[in-house]
């Protein structure tokens, strides 16, 4: 049994992510080293999870439950780092991939990868260009989504093998050092199909209707509620209007990252710069089929 590396989610329903969270993980670090905290204790999510690690906790709502999970998941990843040399958290539409190129799948890299650090891959999101891709991903994201935009928030400090604190969002560590490896990114798929986010933004509406909670009080994905909807299509269509750029070099966002690394206040936190990057590239062929 691997000891290298163990995988760590929670959710609450969200079936479409899940089932592509099982089939990379599962397949990659093994069910057994997957960690599935299931929030309401859905039978869908306790089904499909089956062979994992599955952590079932209340699903009432109530006040400050995104600190609460984050003091979850933080004391879960923490233990678990005296069993594994890393432990990879973050939300269930997060994906921590490798380049092909180097030849290697993510359980063999961080074979190679010293511990007594946390890495922070660089943050892509995948979107689904409406008007140019028209596959469904029941199979496959990557090859039917073959666009990405840069997004700075989603590089997150979320491979762990040292003693550290993260914050809720999952945003920033108290870790001191910045490790951003020129071959990992971290994939947010949340914009990967759009059939989905329509089905997924009602979903979520009707939860926050049907329990009267509020935007301030929703749990987990908090992006996902309607008082940041806007109109679906003009979301999607709005891709379009992003510069297309050559190539795929990533260097000058990374070291961006480096360059503002800095204190966050008097936080105990650690952040870089949050630019809003206005442009996309395209995926070159060794990615697809990743996910």
């Amino acid at each position: 049994m691997q000891t290298t590396a163990a995988a760590v989610t929670m959710l609450r329903d969200d079936p479409f992510f899940l089932r592509i969270w099982l089939n990379y993980y599962g397949r990659i670090l093994g069910r057994e080293n997957c960690y599935v905290i299931n929030h309401g204790r859905g039978e869908q999510v306790g089904s499909m999870a089956a062979g994992c690690n599955i952590i079932g906790i209340p699903g009432n709502p109530h006040k400050n439950f995104e600190s609460k999970r984050w003091r979850l998941l933080n004391n879960l990843v923490m233990g678990l780092t005296s069993y594994y040399d890393h432990v990879i958290v973050g939300d269930v539409d997060e994906f921590v991939v490798v380049d092909p190129a180097t030849g290697k799948d993510l359980l063999t890299r961080l074979k190679k990868t010293p511990t007594g650090r946390v890495l922070t891959p660089l943050g892509l999101e995948v979107i689904h260009r409406i008007n140019l891709e028209t596959e469904p991903t029941s199979d496959k994201v990557l090859g039917p989504r073959r666009h990405v935009r840069i997004v700075p928030r989603y590089s997150k400090p979320c491979v762990v093998s040292e003693f550290t604190k993260i914050s809720r969002g999952g945003h920033f560590s108290t870790h001191g050092r910045l490790h951003t490896p020129d071959d990992l990114y971290l994939l947010h798929l949340k914009y990967c199909d759009f059939a989905n986010y329509v089905e997924t933004l009602n979903a979520r509406n009707a939860m926050t209707e049907a329990t009267g909670v509020g935007f301030k009080q929703t749990t987990i994905g908090r992006h996902w509620f309607a008082e940041a909807r806007g109109e679906d299509r003009a979301v999607f269509e709005a891709f379009d209007s992003l510069p297309l750029r050559d190539g795929f070099d990533m260097s000058p966002y990374r070291n961006n990252m480096h360059r503002t690394f800095q204190p966050r206040g008097e936080t105990g936190f650690w952040e870089f710069g949050n630019p809003t990057y206005k442009e996309q590239y395209e995926l070159t062929e060794r990615f697809f089929g990743i996910l």
